[in-house]
This record gives structure tokens, sequence and C-alpha cells, in this order.
């Protein structure tokens, strides 16, 4: 069992930049680990930190004015090698959401598989939410899976999302827990199609 998703009210922190890949999300050399903890302390490692692992100043991530947990991104996250390490660090971070207005297919279905809601927006919307959490970082945003609706003062954009996945997230589940919620019909299935 993961953490349920039903709704989020959070800050969200704007990384502007598109085609961020997995490996600029979690370099390589810090993939030996097969367990998900402790991945967070490296994410974008190479953008948060110089070579003396002095955190460098500029990187959104070491700005105080930005928290929460909701990551914005640029267009096309999350493309590049097929990691599942990617969406470990992003919610090991802290993070529940990123969204974008395109992400790579496998990223997205790890994220999903992880317990992390990718939520697709406009284009139009994307850069509207990245000028508006420039400008005020304070700004709060509403996530309602149930509704798949994503709102922020007087924006609102509804989000598609694959209903097996939705379940998952509101649940808490994942495939295995699934399963689980409903082996009564699954074993009923199985004796009336014997």
């Amino acid at each position: 069992m993961k953490e349920k998703f039903i709704r989020l009210v959070s800050r969200a922190v704007p990384l502007p930049i598109e085609n961020i890949d997995t490996d600029q999300i979690i370099p390589a050399r810090f993939l030996k680990a097969t367990t998900r903890e402790g991945f967070g302390d490296n994410l974008f490692c190479d953008w948060r930190y110089d070579s003396d692992r002095q955190p460098i100043k500029n990187f959104v991530l070491n700005e105080t004015k930005y928290s929460g947990k909701i990551l914005i991104a640029g267009k096309n996250f999350g493309c590049g090698s097929s990691r599942e390490h990617a969406a470990w660090a992003i919610y090991d971070y802290g993070f529940r959401v990123v969204v974008s207005s395109f992400f790579a297919d496998i990223f997205k279905n790890n994220a999903l598989n992880n317990g992390l809601l990718p939520i697709v927006v406009s284009d139009h919307f994307l850069k509207q939410l990245i000028e508006i959490i420039s400008q005020n970082p304070e700004t709060e945003i509403a996530i309602d899976l149930e509704k798949q609706t994503f709102t922020t003062g007087s924006l609102e954009e509804k989000f598609e999302i694959n209903a097996y996945k939705k379940t998952c997230l509101i649940n808490g589940y994942d495939d295995i827990d699934y399963l689980l919620s409903i082996r009564k019909e699954i074993k009923e299935f199985d004796l009336t199609h014997a």
C-alpha cells in the first residue's frame, strides 16, 4: 500500500526547462541502490550542486522562496532512458505531482506506478502557470484527482488519467494491492468459468 492521493492543495516549484531527461533528474552514478529511499537527496544533483557538493544559489530547488509538493516542468519531461529511479527521486524529494505539457510515456507510467501523479496540461496553461508561480511563489494550487481538475485562482484545467491508475492512486494501491482488492470477484469469475 502506498500513500493515497485524492486531493492536494500545495504551493509549487517552477522548473521551466524543456526536454528534461531522466539522467538530469537522477544521474546514472546514483543508480546503484535497489530500494527507493535516499534518491531525493540527488534529485537534479548536477543542477543543484557544484563540484564541491555546495548548493548552486540560483537553482530553483535551492531557492527558499519556492516550496511545495508540485513540480511545474517544461515540455517533454522525463525523456531519455527508462530508469524508474527518476520517479523514485522526485517522490522521495517530496513531490507528489509533476505538471508538464508532455511526458515521455515510460516516465509517465513509472510515475503512476510509484504514487507520483503526472498531469498533462496545455502549453498555454503551462506558460500561464509558470508565470503565476514565478511572480508569486506563495500561490496555492488545488488538484482534485476524483474530478480530474487542476485549479489555481481563476485558472482551471481538466486533465486526463487512465481509469485504472486513477483507482490505484485514490486507494493507495500498487498492481498487487489492486488484485487483492478484487480477489472475491476474481474467485467468483474463476468458479463460474471453470
